[in-house]
C-alpha cells in the first residue's frame, strides 16, 4: 500500500512543546441486528446491544466518544484527556434508528462518513455482504441537525490509490462540494474508503480543502491527512477494547509524530 519513499511528516508539537501521538479513534460501519455470521462477511456489523455495552464500557472507563473534528479542536487547547473519537463510515440508515439513539444515551457524539454520490441506494461495492440501504439527503441533514458532525466518504466508495487525478479530484472536492449544498456547509473531515492511502491521495485530500482525514493503518504516512483508526466489532467485549486501547497507545510511543 505504502511506496517505499513514503516517510513521515516532520513531528509537530503541542502548545507545550511536547511531541504529541495521534488520538484514539474508533471505526464502526453499521450497527444492526444480526445472528447469522455470514450477514457480515466484512465484519463491519455491531448489533445495537454490542455497541450500548461498548460505549458503556468506555463511560466506565472515563472515556467520552465525541466527534473527529470536537477531538481535534479539544486536543489543540489541551482538553482531549478523556476524548475519544468515534466514526461511523459509509452512511447507513441504521446510523439514525440505532447508533444515534445510543450515542445520545451515552452522552456522547459521532463522525459520520457519507456518500453523497450514493444517496439512498445501497452498498453496491459489497459484493458479498447483505443489501444495506444508505441514508438519503433527507437522513444526512437529519443527522446534522441532531449534532452529528457529516464528513465526506467520496462519491462512490472507490479505492482512490487507482483513480486517475480527475476522477480523485471529484472524489474529494466533488463531494466535499455536495455536502455543502446539502447541509449548507463545508465538511471538515473525509474518510478513505478501504482506508487505501498513498502519498499522491493523502496530499490530494489536503489541498482539497480538508481539515483531517482518517485511514485505517496509515503507516509511515501518519498524520492529520492520515489519522489511524482503530476497527471495532461485534467480538469486541471490555476484555478486546482493553487490548486495542493498549495497542494503540503502544504505537503511539513508538511514533510520536502526529500534531
Amino acid at each position: 500500500m505504502f511506496a517505499d519513499t513514503d516517510t513521515a511528516p516532520p513531528a509537530a508539537p503541542d502548545r507545550s512543546g511536547r511531541r504529541t501521538a495521534a488520538p484514539w479513534v474508533l471505526m464502526y460501519h453499521s450497527v444492526h441486528e444480526f445472528t447469522d455470521p455470514a450477514e457480515d462477511p466484512y465484519g463491519i456489523t455491531v448489533t445495537p446491544r454490542a455497541l450500548d455495552a461498548q460505549l458503556g464500557w468506555l463511560r466506565s472507563r472515563g472515556l467520552r466518544g465525541v466527534s473527529v473534528g470536537e477531538l481535534r479542536r479539544a486536543r489543540k487547547v489541551g482538553r482531549g484527556a478523556g476524548l475519544v473519537g468515534l466514526t461511523f463510515d459509509d452512511g447507513y440508515t441504521d446510523f439514525l434508528t440505532q447508533a444515534l439513539p445510543l450515542l445520545k444515551r451515552h452522552g456522547c457524539n459521532a463522525t459520520l462518513f457519507v456518500l453523497p454520490g450514493r444517496l439512498g441506494v445501497d452498498n453496491v461495492w459489497d459484493p458479498l455482504g447483505p443489501r444495506k440501504s444508505l441514508l438519503s439527503a433527507e437522513g444526512i441533514r437529519a443527522a446534522a441537525a441532531a449534532g452529528v458532525e457529516i464528513g465526506s466518504h467520496g462519491l462512490l466508495h472507490r479505492h482512490l490509490t487507482t483513480c486517475a487525478d480527475g476522477e480523485l479530484q471529484q472524489e474529494l472536492r466533488g463531494s466535499r462540494d455536495l455536502l455543502r449544498e446539502l447541509t449548507g456547509r463545508l465538511p471538515e473531515g473525509f474518510c478513505y474508503p478501504y482506508g487505501s492511502i498513498d502519498r499522491r491521495v493523502v496530499t490530494a485530500a489536503r489541498a482539497a480543502g480538508y481539515d483531517y482525514a482518517c485511514a485505517i493503518v496509515p503507516g509511515r504516512l501518519s498524520g492529520p491527512y492520515a489519522m489511524p483508526r482503530t476497527h471495532v466489532s461485534q467480538a469486541d467485549g471490555p476484555a478486546r477494547l482493553r487490548v486495542k486501547r493498549l495497542r494503540h497507545q503502544v504505537r503511539e510511543l513508538r511514533r510520536t509524530v502526529f500534531p
